[in-house]
């Protein structure tokens, strides 16, 4: 089978595929149907993220594709989502930093991972690490919901409050994995 034919790694991709639309569906501030369609695609993005990895594993089709698509995914529809929700004013004042520290820590983890890899070291994701993506998706799609329903304000309350908890355990997080790889460093 063709890894470009695998099911796991059609569905990553239709991920990195779907970005596009989503950032058009978060373009206009106070656009509630579009925020609304936002959330339900980002919902959907994240049930195929699920869903890649499950099934790769079940049907014993992880390849090198899938393992590398992966984690880019993830990192370009949160980039996008953080960059489009900071534009439209979602994340503002403060809350920026929280969301900063976020994108910081995923392109220094990324670099890290890729400068290990070359000398065969393995950074394997911590429990703390899955809490933290946990917390992030989380603020995410809340902060995606909070558009839709602007009158209710705990939703966007949900939202930055999880994007604090993610930011504080992205930087405990990001100092654990570089503790691992100044070890390695010369």
């Amino acid at each position: 089978m063709n890894v470009l034919t695998s099911l796991p790694n059609i569905l990553t991709l239709s991920r990195i595929f779907a970005v596009p639309i989503l950032v058009g569906l978060l373009w206009y501030p106070g656009w509630q149907l579009g925020y609304l369609l936002a959330f339900a695609l980002y919902c959907l993005m994240g049930i195929t993220d699920y869903f890649d990895g499950y099934l790769a594993r079940a049907q014993g089709a992880v390849s090198k594709l899938g393992v590398f698509l992966d984690p880019i995914a993830d990192k370009i529809m949160v980039a996008a989502v953080i960059i489009m929700l900071v534009a439209t004013r979602d994340i503002a004042g403060w809350h920026v930093i929280a969301a900063i520290v976020i994108l910081l820590r995923e392109i220094a983890v990324s670099g890290l991972r890729e400068f290990l890899a070359d000398l065969r070291v393995s950074m394997p994701v911590t429990k703390l690490a899955k809490w933290k993506t946990t917390f992030q998706l989380i603020a995410l799609g809340a902060l995606i919901l909070a558009g839709g329903f602007p009158e209710a304000a705990w939703i966007k309350l949900v939202g930055l409050g999880s994007l604090w908890a993610a930011a504080a355990l992205t930087l405990i997080t990001g100092w654990d994995y570089l503790r691992v790889g100044i070890r390695h460093m010369d």
